[in-house]
């Protein structure tokens, strides 16, 4: 059968072409989305972003939890997209690959790791696609394209079927260009939730790391959502006296850290070619060392029960979803990693707790389109969501 989507983004890998339909009629009937090749499909190959890994794991025989639970939901799938190698970045380049497109901003990058997902929902080929989230992937991606995208709560959808980067930060996520498809996938994915907010938080260190572009949207989004809940924001310092630059540090050395549990046999016995960046972070992570990764390990602790204390059972935070709008295509490589460092400094903060974290696209008044994020307490994923679609019809 003919692959019937023109790919006119260069979303798709090539061994991702390819239709399953729906397993059952559901509330997702007539909806298709794609998958980041880091989910399993049963009878297709898994390639992480990368032809050695292709090369080395076996076919698949079942779905990935998530995949076989849309299918039953009734979507339908259209193959696998890109993903910067084993997902080790944030900007949206694949040695291999290519750049898939921004259609928004096609001088400008996708953003990564969930490139291929952005990409392909940002040009409408598929009305949601599969993404993952460990250090910002969903959220820096939506941000750059002005799309619907989150973190989900740690361990709260299944990473069954999934490759890992760093299983203790790794969330398997969704992006949509529409608020409707965005709401309707976190209905089946993600468990009810009568989360009520009553504190609105303006994190200070987090909004001083974000380009000025952000500054009006997110007033705006933090004066919508103090009107709605009719409270006054609270201005606080996510990560108290220390600077958050630490904490990503902090984030960068246990991420590491696991991610070479995870995958430093297999690149040391194969000795896959990575892009230049991320093969650079390979090699830091061999160099962490038992007793810098079980110090990071233990802030890690600190920092998670610290940001829930500040949260809550009813704050909701609001946040860039990245420092800037996206990098250009041919920007330099030192100031594309400046704006990384910052953007994790950022990102970090849902990640180190565990916590949900909700992408909405927001206006700015110079005619741009960039995320604005809200954050709540664990498990609040779903009621986060609707909050946020609330706040945006409202901001219209």
């Amino acid at each position: 059968m003919t692959f019937p989507i023109n790919d006119t983004v260069g979303a798709w890998v090539p061994h991702g072409r390819f239709q399953i339909d729906p397993t059952a009629a559901g509330p997702l009937s007539r909806l298709t989305f794609a998958t980041k090749d880091l989910f399993d499909v049963a009878g297709h190959p898994t390639g992480g972003g990368n032809p050695t890994w292709l090369a080395t794991h076996p076919l698949p025989t079942a779905h990935a939890a998530v995949i076989d639970t849309l299918l039953g939901a009734g979507a339908t799938l259209m193959g696998k997209v890109l993903t910067d190698e084993l997902a080790y970045s944030l900007h949206g380049e694949n040695a291999h690959y290519g750049t898939p497109v921004n259609t928004r901003y096609p001088d400008r990058v996708p953003g990564g790791s969930s490139s291929g997902s952005a990409a392909a929902v940002g040009a409408r080929l598929v009305d949601l696609a599969l993404g993952t989230d460990t250090g910002g992937s969903t959220r820096v991606p939506a941000s750059y394209g002005g799309l619907w995208g989150l973190r989900t709560t740690h361990g709260l959808v299944s990473k069954q079927g999934l490759v890992p980067l760093s299983p203790g930060f790794d969330t398997a996520t969704w992006l949509a260009h529409s608020f409707d498809t965005f709401e309707r996938v976190g209905q089946v994915l993600l468990p009810a939730s009568t989360w009520a907010p009553a504190r609105v938080m303006v994190p200070t260190d987090a909004w001083a790391l974000a380009d000025a572009e952000f500054a009006e949207p997110l007033a705006r989004v933090r004066d919508a959502l103090a009107a709605h809940l009719g409270v006054a924001p609270e201005s606080v310092r996510a990560a108290g006296d220390t600077p958050l630059d630490q904490w990503r540090q902090t984030y960068n050395t246990a991420g590491a850290d696991d991610a070479w549990r995870a995958h430093g046999a297999w690149i040391t016995e194969h000795r896959p070619v990575f892009g230049a960046a991320i093969d650079a972070r390979w090699r830091a992570a061999a160099a962490v060392t038992p007793e810098a990764a079980a110090a990071a390990w233990q802030q890690v602790a600190r920092i998670r029960e610290a940001v829930r204390a500040l949260v809550g059972s009813d704050g909701v935070a609001v946040l860039p979803s990245a420092a800037s709008l996206a990098p250009r295509r041919d920007a330099d490589p030192a100031v594309v990693d400046a704006v990384r460092l910052r953007t994790m400094a950022i990102t970090c903060i849902a990640g180190l707790a565990g916590l949900p974290q909700v992408s909405l696209p927001v206006n700015t008044l110079q005619g741009d389109v960039l995320g604005v994020s809200l954050l709540g307490p664990a498990g609040s994923d779903l009621a986060l969501i609707r909050l946020a679609g609330q706040l945006h019809a409202e901001l219209r």
